[in-house]
């Protein structure tokens, strides 16, 4: 061999064995650095590097929730806070300095993260086969939400989780948790851009509390604020959250580039805004049963939404549901997505047709329509919905239909055949009557084809009223209380609300769902039970999304039809059922000719209105017409009784509700701060 030759081996070995010699000190670094400050009455993280199999022991253990303590106090007087949030140990060479923290101080801060981490009363799957799990926490106080994950994860994986508007992978914000190919491990706030390509956040707002590696489950706990001021997080408020994962193999050198469509990835919904107030405590004489499906052989189908009639059990004598929980069926966390149970308002004495079977197929008997009071509802990380301690659901008695309907929303993502459920809500009531019977009044549009959603368009809104010469006629002068609400559309909806109007000044909004989505409905207890007087209008609003449809969308029962509901539970029961409001009639004909004179369009007095709509030419700049015409013209009302009759008066050519005095908005924080 030439000299040049033995040379170049030479050189060749000796690089190896420099590259193999610094990869152990790196990899041993990790050790050597939190043997230092390991505290064993701590959670340790029991994180082994890329080459070391699941359940593997470690040389030492460390406790990460104190070494990130540790850092930051050590660095406390710096001026930017946050930017040390990002600068954990793990991230230091070997020679950093780090000073000896305050030992009370440090133990102070362990003490309220363990506080914290203890008391996480929510929780929900994040994937239907049970290997991703979310708890959570919120402090309004401190406007902070504390989250643990839980993965059944190779240890070099790389796992992420954070939020989007919809569920969208891209423009998302995420926590980002990766092993490098040294070994360090790494959390880091990030975002991913148009494409999905994730991007380091420069403004860290995940803050990492603990994490640890055991037996192959990854958990992972950590804080943010709601809001953080970055224009790359997700802001969280109240309704519906679209919480997002990834996850990948590992190794990785760094998660700045990669992207989130070579992960597998998934989306779950639920509302992280809980409600904190603790509910009543249940009478001694409670007792309860359930409504469920039964041993639904679910088909492949992405979605499902299931159908099943039954008939309650005989209470002779009026009895006051008092709370209502979901019984899902063990297996079938990830798949139940949500429940409601609707009582049939039949005649009593009359039967319900029997029925079990999809809930949206073309054999669906038309007297089902009567079932479409919501006595109980359930979605993914509810919690029971208990009633206040004033009021209860009244069932039973000699005048009280016993038969509801059931209807299940199934989430299959991964179309398997095999799932059998039987889930369904757990009913607790009491012969012991409250002072007041709860009841559910009907907000917003009527279900009519009146009311159309042009195609083609990214938003376009609606608006209901139940104005105040309804509430004036049908509420006692003690008005009632409105202590939960459920929010409905179907497949376009995108965002709901409901406004409270007294005379022109608007108040503190009844409910908003800016997040909304059809394929999570639950009913939800206000934080703030609002009391509506006489006179008092609700205003409720719909954003409807149509830019995926060719045809024009029309308001009705049918699952492509659209709604725009609030369904509000109050006390003490009144009459009035059904507050809600359509384009009055004589105007939409006038909007017809017109569109026949002027656009050409085939319309015809002749016509129904669902032809009409679909006659005409739809532009953006017809839509926008139609829009304008929404806003401004007078109303059709439906003031109906329980019977279904009206209230006396005269309830066509109403004017909309106008509002005088805006409710003022809360100034943000960011702009205070900036």
């Amino acid at each position: 061999m030439s000299t040049s030759a033995l040379r170049t081996a030479a050189q060749v070995l000796c690089a190896f064995l420099c590259f193999l010699l610094c990869s152990r000190c790196a990899a041993g670094r990790f050790n050597v650095i939190h043997s230092k400050y390991k505290k064993t009455n701590n959670p340790v993280l029991r994180w082994p590097a890329a080459e070391r199999a699941e359940g593997s022991s470690v040389d030492s253990e460390l406790s990460e929730r104190q070494l990130y303590r540790e850092l930051f106090m050590s660095r406390r007087n710096k001026p930017d806070v946050r930017d040390e949030q990002s600068a954990k140990l793990l991230y230091a060479d070997a020679g950093d300095r780090i000073e000896e923290p305050d030992a009370d101080d440090a133990d102070d801060a362990d003490d309220a993260d363990d506080t914290r981490l203890a008391r996480l009363p929510y929780d929900v799957p994040l994937d239907t086969t049970g290997k991703l799990h979310m708890y959570w926490g919120v402090d309004y106080a401190r406007e902070l939400v504390t989250i643990q994950v839980k993965a059944n994860i190779s240890a070099s994986d790389w796992l992420a989780v954070g939020f989007s508007d919809y569920g969208e992978m891209t423009n998302a914000d995420l926590c980002i948790l990766w092993v490098d190919i040294l070994g360090d491990l790494h959390f880091k706030d990030a975002w991913t851009d148009k494409d999905g390509t994730v991007r380091l956040d420069s403004q860290d707002d995940c803050r990492l509390i603990d994490a640890q590696y055991d037996r192959g489950v990854a958990t992972v706990a950590y804080e943010r604020h709601f809001d953080t001021c970055d224009k790359n997080d997700y802001k969280i408020e109240d309704g519906t959250t679209h919480i997002i994962y990834a996850v990948a193999s590992g190794p990785i050198w760094t998660a700045e580039g990669i992207n989130i469509s070579d992960a597998f990835t998934g989306l779950q919904r639920a509302q992280l805004m809980k409600n904190p107030v603790l509910p009543p405590a249940l009478p001694a004489d409670v007792e309860t049963f359930d409504i469920t499906a039964h041993a639904v052989h679910v088909p492949s189908d992405k979605t499902t939404y299931w159908c099943h009639t039954q008939k309650l059990l005989p209470l002779k004598t009026k009895h006051h549901i008092v709370q209502f929980e979901g019984v899902i069926q063990p297996g079938n966390e990830g798949l139940v997505h949500h429940i409601e149970v609707f009582h049939c308002e039949v005649p009593v004495g009359s039967k319900v047709v029997a029925y079990n079977g999809p809930c949206h197929a073309e054999v669906l008997p038309p007297q089902l329509r009567s079932c479409k009071k919501v006595i109980g509802a359930w979605a993914m990380g509810a919690r029971p919905l208990a009633y206040p301690a004033e009021a209860g659901l009244a069932i039973g008695g000699a005048d009280y239909a016993p038969y509801v309907m059931i209807e299940l929303h199934y989430n299959n993502p991964d179309e398997r055949s095999d799932y059998v459920d039987s889930s369904g809500i757990r009913f607790y009531y009491t012969s012991e009557l409250r002072p007041h019977d709860a009841a559910v009044i009907e907000l917003g549009l009527e279900y009519t084809p009146k009311m159309a959603i042009p195609p083609a368009r990214g938003r376009f809104h609606i608006r209901g009223d139940c104005v105040m010469a309804c509430t004036m006629a049908s509420l006692p002068a003690s008005g009632i209380t409105v202590f939960a609400s459920q929010l409905h559309t179907h497949l376009s909806g995108r965002a709901v609300w409901t406004k409270h109007v007294r005379h022109g000044l608007e108040l503190a909004e009844l409910n908003r769902d800016d997040h909304y989505s059809p394929h999570f409905q639950e009913i939800r207890t206000l934080k703030r039970p609002v009391h509506v007087l006489p006179g008092d209008a609700l205003i409720t609003t719909c954003l409807f999304d149509t830019s995926d449809r060719r045809n024009v969308t029309l308001g009705g029962w049918g699952i492509q039809d659209e709604m725009c509901v609030n369904y509000v539970h109050y006390y003490p029961k009144i009459d009035l059922e059904v507050c809600k409001s359509s384009i009055d009639t004589q105007t939409l004909s006038a909007y017809f000719a017109f569109m026949h004179k002027y656009n050409l369009d085939a319309t015809s007095p002749h016509k129904s209105v669902s032809e009409n709509y679909g006659a005409i030419s739809w532009t953006p700049l017809q839509g926008k017409l139609l829009q304008d015409l929404y806003d401004e013209s007078p109303l059709s009302m439906q003031c109906n009784r329980s019977a279904g009759d009206r209230f006396p008066g005269s309830w066509n050519g109403m004017p909309q509700t106008e509002i005088t005095t805006p409710f003022p908005t809360r100034e943000s924080h960011c702009i205070a701060t900036n």
